[in-house]
């Protein structure tokens, strides 16, 4: 099961997401992020993925759907430790992550 834990910066909201993002976990990560994302309205969402062991498609729809979101507020998403297979979609659906040590 994942999970989610958020701070603020300036006008940055972080998402720190762990463990195992599945169909079942992605639903639950979505309302929380989205309720987020309306109680602070942040410039950029920062989606970091550095405690998550395993992602599915699922997950893709997740980073999608936030950014989708954060995007009809004015805002951005950035992602930070992206795991090794998720950057290549990442980069195709133009969302900067921001790990330069970890681009290809």
């Amino acid at each position: 099961m994942a999970n989610v834990t958020f701070s603020t910066a300036d006008d940055t909201l972080y998402a720190y997401l762990a463990g195992e993002i599945d169909h079942d976990s992605a639903q639950k990560l979505r309302i929380e992020i989205d309720n987020a994302i309306v109680s602070h309205v942040p410039a950029t969402l920062t989606l970091d993925f550095g405690s998550v062991g395993f992602m599915d498609s699922s997950g893709v729809g997740l980073i999608l759907g936030r950014q989708r979101r954060v995007q009809a507020l004015g805002g951005r998403l950035r992602i930070q430790h992206a795991p090794r297979q998720l950057r290549r979609v990442l980069q195709l659906a133009q969302i900067p992550c921001t790990d330069p040590e970890q681009e290809d």
